[in-house]
This record gives C-alpha cells, sequence and structure tokens, in this order.
C-alpha cells in the first residue's frame, strides 16, 4: 500500500527531517498573550522562553479540526491510506479529536494511540516509515505501533519550582519550601502521562536519578531488546549539546539524539530543563 505518515510537531520532527523522511508534520499551536503562533512555522523558541520568563500567559492547544482534514483529503488524492500519529493522549484530547475525525474516512485514515511525546514519539514515526517500506498493510502498522506503545520512558528534571507552580502540579507553598531546600523533581513518562517519580536535593542528584532509573529500565523490562538512548532538553541550543554530551558519555556504545523537548512539555517545565529515555525501535 502507498501510506503517509502524518505526525505533528511534537515529536520534534521539524520541515526538512520530515522531507527527508518523507512525512508531513502538523504544527502545534500556541498561544502566547492572546495570539496563536504555530510551532515551527511563525513560532521561535527564543521567543518562546523570553515570554514565559516574563511570565506572559503561555499554553498549547491542538491543531483545528479543518487543519487535519484538509490535509488528509490532500493526501488521499495519491494515497491508499494515512496514519496520523499525534501526541499521547495522556496530555491533550488531540488524539481524541483526530481519531473521531478519522471514522468519516471509510478505514483510510488510522490514528494509532502509541501514547508518547517529544523524543519517543519521533522514535514511533521513525518505526512507522520502517514498517511502511517492509510492505506492511494500514492495519499491520497501525497494530504493531498500538502493541509496542508503552515500550519506552523518559525522565525529566527541572531547575526551578516555578513553571510547576505556575501550571498548577505544585503548590506555591510546596514551591517555596522545594526551592529553599533546592529541591528538583524528577518527573517520568510512560504511559503518556506525567508523574512525579522523585524528589532530591541538587540537580546533580536529580540527574544520578535519572540515569539510575533508566538504567534500572534498560536492565529490566527492555533487557534483551535493542533500543535507542535519547536526550532533550529546554532552552538555549548550547545545554542541548552540553546535555547530548553528558549522555553520551554515561552511554558510549549508543548513538544519543537530543531534541528539544515539546512546547506543552517546557510550559511545565521552564527553560533548562534536562531529559533522558529510550524506546525499542523497528529495525
Amino acid at each position: 500500500m502507498n501510506i503517509a505518515i502524518v505526525t505533528d510537531s511534537n515529536s520534534g520532527i521539524y520541515p526538512q527531517e520530515a522531507k527527508e523522511l518523507g512525512i508531513w508534520v502538523v504544527p502545534m499551536p500556541v498561544n502566547i498573550d492572546g495570539v496563536e503562533y504555530q510551532e515551527t512555522v511563525d513560532l521561535e523558541r527564543d521567543f518562546f522562553y523570553e515570554k514565559l520568563e516574563r511570565g506572559s500567559s503561555v499554553s498549547t492547544s491542538q491543531p483545528a479540526p479543518g487543519v487535519l482534514t484538509e490535509l488528509w483529503d490532500t493526501l488521499l488524492e495519491d494515497h491508499d491510506g494515512v496514519i496520523y500519529i499525534p501526541m499521547t493522549s495522556g496530555l491533550s484530547s488531540s488524539w481524541a479529536t483526530a481519531a473521531a475525525l478519522a471514522e468519516d474516512y471509510d478505514g483510510k485514515v488510522r490514528v494509532p494511540n502509541v501514547k508518547r511525546i517529544s523524543v519517543p514519539q519521533f522514535q514511533v514515526v521513525s518505526d512507522a516509515v520502517t514498517l511502511v517500506q517492509r510492505g506492511l498493510t494500514l492495519d499491520e502498522v497501525t497494530r504493531r505501533l498500538e502493541e509496542r506503545a508503552l515500550e519506552c520512558s523518559i525522565y525529566i528534571t527541572t531547575t526551578t519550582l516555578e513553571y510547576l507552580k505556575r501550571g498548577g502540579r505544585i503548590t506555591p507553598a510546596a514551591a517555596a519550601i522545594g526551592t529553599v531546600l533546592n529541591i528538583k523533581p524528577v518527573l517520568q513518562i510512560q504511559g503518556g502521562k506525567v508523574d512525579a517519580y522523585a524528589k532530591v536535593r541538587g540537580m546533580k542528584q536529580a540527574v544520578e536519578k535519572m540515569f539510575a532509573a533508566l538504567d534500572k529500565d534498560l536492565s529490566g523490562r527492555f533487557a534483551g531488546k535493542k533500543v535507542h538512548i535519547f536526550a532533550a532538553y529546554s532552552g538555549d541550543a548550547e545545554l542541548g549539546k552540553t546535555w547530548k554530551s553528558v549522555v553520551q558519555s554515561r552511554y558510549p556504545d549508543a548513538e544519543v539524539r537530543c531534541d528539544p523537548l515539546a512546547l506543552c512539555i517546557c510550559c511545565h517545565t521552564g527553560p533548562c530543563a534536562v531529559g533522558v529515555g529510550c524506546a525499542v525501535y523497528e529495525e
């Protein structure tokens, strides 16, 4: 089958890479002080972080239904089917909206619930490309992606509690006490939701806690499986370079991919967050 693969910009796939992969990327809307921008189109990350740090009202949304259906209609003019891979249903209604829209396409548009975001979402998109190249059908690709949805992990830590407070994930009192005690949260994303994993004192301990958690995953539920190691960050690109080298030195035999965190996560972490993770991949 001639299958088109579409994802959203939460995957970290920018236009040039999308072209190289032969896929399509729907930009995610970001609202800043009442003005809507499109990630990867008219929103620079430096501008996003500047507004975030200045206390602007910043929120993310989902693509308009018309944007999706117009793209699907265009792709179906010369493709047998479309697989749309949006961000996890655990963090947005994007998946539910797209799945409902797909019901009007007589099975030609599939929206697998891959329960991923950021670099693990990139991996599942890459896997979809591989499966299509193998000649699998629309049904087979969709089923395979959903079966392996949970075969990934990501851990994130932040330098400040301010943005978690703003997003209502911790109370102002807890943020104040945590700041005084130099508490750093370690968050995890497994199964699509952002959950608390641990609280430690100091960034060094937070980083070690993330590596220990990932090592446990690699020697436990991913033992014997081929995985890719990921690094992620928010804020300055120089931080990304430094963090990638740290992760690479920890896993010298791996080819580490490093991407900026999805903006819908950055709204809660703020700048200078770092993350590490892994995902099983299709060879």
